[in-house]
């Protein structure tokens, strides 16, 4: 039952939502529900060892062989987490933020936050892909309705890209479909599959340029920073710490299991890529003047090493990359709640503009700060133990002959991300005051409590990432299982 009320209690109230017309209830409405929501995600982890509390099955469309299937494992627990810790931070901190017909805003919102739960819990592919939808045509009214200048066009860009995804992955999932002996869209009938090496091929590039594009994975990044600049910042903070997540979380699911040796074959193809893009994003980064692409293309680089690393194929990777969704989410929250403020406060997000902020925003300055070093991954944040594990899963690889340089090349994300973020605090923060920041003021109120929230998560995960590990370690076994690794190894 707990796994139904995670996508039901959003789903109910963001449909709820669209009635209340009066802008501070909807508000309050709209939090309620996601505070309770995280009241059912903590719930679902404690009864992590009560399997009948953390499974829900019905016939839905029993004629199609789909069946309305949800699960609530290891991997599950972590993002679904993530997703409810999230959406109060995000609804806190953007407290003050006007919207026009706000009903429909917050019913966006939370109608999206039921898809994504629901595409982290399915576990029938048809099903799967219904959640997919649920949680983007929302994103896409919210980006095009509340955004910025160009939002049309960039929106546009943004419906293409994901449509034309959405599309090869329903492709995909059906021809698995029809291979199955019993014409069903169960995980378990796709994992039993045997296909051809051929098949494996052409059926992984279908699954895996679909979630390549929502990740973004390069050369498919392109949608990426404008449609974040252009977004409301709520919704931006929903399609960076969490939407992305749904790339990452599709080659787990999908295609690891699925097409093991389509993805060992093609391994070093799609590592090739992911550190192209770890540089590649994150030399532009260091280019950027305005804050908000910064953040974008800083996102671009963490999850370009997250990709890397699941085609590397070890446990401890496989687990970097799960601990290290979650904690990403965290912290890029994090710093698009400070683009939010300093945006607000002075009317300009370009770095070049600001300066001497430290001066008269000492707690602004000194969360900030320690964002910043959980971005560039120091140790005893929380972003350390994920990209330790990420990089030690990559050297220790068996599946590619060219460990040893995408770890190097990979690494060096670390002093490049040192740069671009170290080099955005000293220009906001440090230096001599400029006309625009001369009358700075500190933060107060709701956005200095959910800084502090973030930064408290930042630290304790940091000093104790245990109970992280403890919800991936039995879901990365039962994965390594799944595809069976030993037997790809040519001996």
């Amino acid at each position: 039952m707990i796994v139904l009320l995670l996508f039901l209690v959003p789903l109910i109230g963001g449909f709820l939502s669209f009635f209340i017309k009066n802008d501070k209830t909807v508000r309050t409405w709209a939090l309620l529900t996601s505070v309770i929501t995280l009241l059912i995600s903590i719930a679902g982890n404690t009864f992590a060892h009560s399997p009948g509390q953390l499974h829900f099955s019905s016939s839905w469309l029993g004629s199609l062989g789909s069946s309305f299937s949800l699960q609530l494992d290891g991997l599950s627990q972590i993002l679904c987490l993530l997703t409810a810790i999230s959406y109060p931070l995000i609804l806190v901190s953007t407290w003050r933020s006007s919207y026009k017909t706000a009903n429909n805003f917050f019913a966006l919102m939370l109608l999206t936050q039921a898809g994504l739960m629901g595409v982290f819990l399915a576990t029938d592919a048809l099903l799967f892909y219904f959640f997919w939808e649920l949680a983007l045509v929302p994103m896409y009214f919210l980006c095009s309705g509340w955004g910025g200048e160009r939002r049309i066009p960039v929106t546009f860009k943004f419906f293409i890209y994901t449509f034309t995804a959405s599309v090869l992955m329903l492709i995909g999932l059906l021809y698995l479909y029809f291979q199955t002996p019993d014409r069903s869209f169960s995980l378990q009938s796709f994992y039993a599959l045997k296909l051809s090496n051929d098949t494996q091929s052409w059926v992984f590039w279908l699954l895996f340029l679909a979630f390549a594009v929502k990740m973004p994975v390069f050369p498919f990044h392109t949608w990426q920073p404008d449609t974040y600049e252009q977004s409301p910042t709520a919704a931006t903070m929903v399609l960076s710490a969490i939407m992305v997540k749904m790339g990452v979380y599709g080659v787990i699911r999908w295609v690891l299991p699925v097409v093991p040796i389509a993805a060992y074959s093609w391994g070093d193809v799609v590592m090739s890529l992911s550190v192209i893009g770890i540089i590649y994003a994150s030399i532009i980064a260091i280019q950027q003047d305005d804050f908000k692409r910064l953040i974008a293309y800083s996102s671009i680089a963490h999850i370009g090493l997250m990709s890397a690393t699941l085609f590397a194929e070890t446990k401890i990777g496989y687990q970097g990359v799960m601990v290290q969704m979650f904690n990403h989410g965290i912290n890029i929250l994090g710093l698009w709640i400070i683009v939010e403020l300093i945006e607000r406060q002075f009317g300009t997000r370009k770095l070049s503009q600001l300066g001497g902020v430290a001066q008269k925003a000492p707690a602004l300055a000194i969360l900030f700060v320690i964002l910043a070093f959980a971005n560039i991954s120091l140790p005893l944040t929380n972003a350390f133990i994920g990209e330790f594990l990420m990089f030690s899963g990559i050297w220790s690889s068996t599946v590619t002959h060219y460990n040893i340089l995408f770890t190097v090349l990979a690494i060096l994300s670390i002093i490049l991300a040192a740069v671009y973020t170290l080099t955005a605090v000293q220009k906001v923060l440090y230096g001599p005051e400029s006309s625009i920041t001369e009358g700075t003021k500190d933060i107060h109120g709701n956005e200095k409590m959910v800084l502090w929230v973030i930064v408290i998560m930042v630290v304790v995960f940091g000093v104790y990432p245990q109970p992280l590990l403890r919800i991936t370690d039995g879901f990365v076994d039962l994965l390594l299982n799944k595809i069976n690794v030993a037997h790809l190894f040519v001996k």
